[in-house]
């Protein structure tokens, strides 16, 4: 994980259970009642959700404990003690949680969840006298305690879930568009594999963020393990779109994209299926517009736009294209889970 990747560590506790309770029949007419004591209630669980809301794990850095609560001492009449409630941990998809100490992976949240995840059960609570009482024992003066719950100390880390992927050959602007589009500040030089790791900013377009990744730069036979495209290929497998940066200054930038595609097809055909713009680039050279004409041209049937980083020609219409990209993704995706 890059140093825009969160992570947090976070306690979490279930609760106890409650006492069971020594208790008799006192009633009128009846001198000599039998036990009547109440279970104690059950203690609270520790519950992982998922919110697809969640781009971060700051929730988590400014709340770094979570427990239940306990189970309620069980009471005379028989009447049982009230269960602890649950403790919500919520987290955005992506999510992975370690324990602290060995680094062992718990669980891996990818999104698809329905339900929340129980990571904790609470402590059964204990048993009231009335469960005691036998032939030989008519008044027992005994109770279980309730069970504890259990207590964790996690570490929870988010896995790079960008919504628009940025890919193409190194030094294809890929990092000089993430620089103007977000707060990030990748490292940039005029030289090939500057990006030795994914860089994630966050283009805000109103009231919206859009995370955007810049992944390292694929060259043919990135699937088989060559270059740094493979390692961090898996990082875009879940955006909303994907654009392909194209430096229109190179002789070879009506084949860049065929290349690249069919990388991602062979990593992953679903990959290669997903919305996508092809984005020239760098339309401040002499001659790019032209050969942006010629890409339009040659994949007409393709989303293609220009962009300049220099000059920021094309960047409200690309920006505008990701927001647009994201709220369909986002929709398709609440239909999925209606259904």
């Amino acid at each position: 994980m890059n140093k825009f990747a969160d992570e947090a560590t976070i306690t979490v506790g279930s609760g106890k259970g409650g006492n069971g309770c020594i208790a008799f029949r006192r009633e009128k007419y009846i001198p000599y009642g039998g036990p009547a004591g109440g279970d104690g209630g059950r203690g609270g669980d520790v519950v992982f959700v998922v919110k697809h809301n969640l781009r971060t794990l700051a929730h988590l850095r400014y709340r770094q404990t979570f427990f239940a609560k306990n189970g309620q001492d069980g009471m005379g009449k028989n009447c049982h003690g009230k269960d602890g409630e649950d403790v919500i941990v919520p987290v955005p998809p992506g999510t992975i949680i370690k324990d602290a100490e060995t680094g062992e992976i718990i669980r891996e949240f990818t999104g698809t969840e329905q339900e929340g995840w129980v990571f904790l059960r609470g402590g059964n609570g204990g048993w009231g006298n009335t469960h005691f009482k036998t032939s030989t024992n008519q008044a027992p003066r005994i109770a279980l305690p309730g069970k504890p719950g259990e207590t964790r100390v996690l570490k929870v880390e988010l896995q790079l879930m960008a919504d628009i992927g940025l890919v193409g050959f190194p030094n294809a602007g890929k990092s000089s568009l993430l620089n103007a589009f977000t707060n990030a500040r990748p490292k940039i030089a005029p030289y090939p594999f500057t990006t030795k790791i994914p860089n994630l900013g966050v283009l805000t377009i109103g009231d919206r963020d859009i995370i955007i990744a810049d992944i390292p730069g694929i060259i043919e036979g990135a699937h088989e393990g060559l270059g740094l495209g493979l390692k961090f290929l898996k990082h875009i497998a879940r955006t909303a779109a994907l654009a392909f940066l194209i430096d229109l200054s190179l002789d070879d930038y009506l084949e860049a994209f065929d290349v690249l595609i069919e990388e991602l097809k062979s990593y992953s055909p679903d990959l290669a299926q997903k919305p996508r713009v092809i984005v020239g680039t760098k339309l401040d050279l002499e001659a790019t517009q032209e050969r942006l004409e010629e890409l339009k041209k040659k994949y007409n049937q393709e989303t293609v736009l220009g962009i300049s980083v220099v000059n920021g020609i094309g960047l409200k219409e690309l920006s505008r294209y990701f927001a647009e990209q994201l709220v369909k993704y986002e929709e398709q995706f609440n239909t999925e889970k209606a259904w």
